[in-house]
C-alpha cells in the first residue's frame, strides 16, 4: 500500500456541511469523489473496498456523505431525499468545487463513482462540471434519473451492473443510448443488484480502476 495521508473533511454545500473522508496517496494521479444513493454513506463498506483498491492504483479518493444526519434520519423513514437527484448532484458539485480550492488537490483530474441513485447524480455532476469532470463509474445505480443531463455529458461513462439485476440492466440501456461521451456498459455475469456474491464486487473493483486510471492519468 502507498503512504496515504488521511484527513476527516468538512465540505461546506450549501446551507448544509458533508461530511467525508479524503485519502490522499502520495504523488496522487487523480482523485475519484464517491457518490452514494438509496440510503447509503461513506461507511459503505462495498464502496470502502473499492476506494481502496483505487488508492492501489495510486489515486486520491473522497468518500463523502450527500445527506446530513438529519436528512438520513427522514431518509430512513420515508425515502424523500435519496431520489432528489438535483440537490445530491448540487451536493457532488460543491464538493468537486472545494477539491479545486485544495492546493494539494486542484490540479488533479477528478472522476465521480456513483452506486445506486449516486449513479444518477454523479452524471448531472458531470454534466455540470465538464471541465473538472474526466470520468464516471456508475455500480448498480440509476444513471436513468440523471434525465435531460445525460447528452451534456462530456465525461467518459462506464456503466457497470450485475447480471441477474434485470430490471438495472433495462435502465441502465436507456441511458447508455443518450449519453453522447465515449461509453460503456459493463454487465458482470452472475451478480446480483449489490454484487455480494464472490468475485462480484472484485470484478467492479478492476472494471472501475482501468477506467479511471486510463482517463484520469492520461
Amino acid at each position: 500500500m502507498p503512504d496515504v495521508a488521511h484527513t476527516s473533511a468538512r465540505i461546506p454545500a450549501g446551507s448544509a456541511a458533508l461530511e467525508g473522508d479524503l485519502d490522499v496517496p502520495a504523488r496522487a494521479r487523480g482523485i475519484v469523489l464517491f457518490a452514494h444513493g438509496s440510503g447509503s454513506g461513506r461507511h459503505s463498506p462495498r464502496n470502502r473496498r473499492v476506494a481502496e483498491s483505487l488508492r492501489l492504483a495510486g489515486l486520491a479518493t473522497l468518500l463523502l456523505d450527500l445527506l446530513t444526519r438529519d436528512e438520513e434520519a427522514e431518509d430512513a423513514l420515508d425515502g424523500r431525499y435519496r431520489f432528489d437527484i438535483p440537490a445530491l448532484a448540487a451536493r457532488l458539485v460543491a464538493a468537486t468545487d472545494w477539491i479545486a480550492t485544495r492546493p494539494e488537490l486542484s490540479g488533479l483530474a477528478v472522476g465521480y463513482f456513483g452506486a445506486s441513485t449516486g449513479g444518477g447524480a454523479a452524471l448531472v455532476a458531470a454534466a455540470e462540471r465538464p471541465a473538472m469532470a474526466r470520468a464516471v463509474v456508475s455500480r448498480g445505480g440509476r444513471p436513468d434519473l440523471a434525465g435531460d443531463a445525460l447528452p451534456r455529458v462530456k465525461a467518459p461513462t462506464l456503466l457497470i451492473v450485475g447480471g441477474e439485476d434485470v430490471p438495472v440492466i433495462r435502465l441502465n440501456e436507456q441511458a447508455l443510448e443518450r449519453l453522447r461521451a465515449t461509453k460503456e456498459l459493463a454487465v458482470v455475469p452472475g451478480a446480483s443488484h449489490l454484487f455480494p456474491e464472490p468475485g462480484a464486487l472484485e470484478q467492479v473493483m478492476t472494471l472501475a480502476g482501468n477506467w479511471f486510471t486510463r482517463h484520469l492519468t492520461v
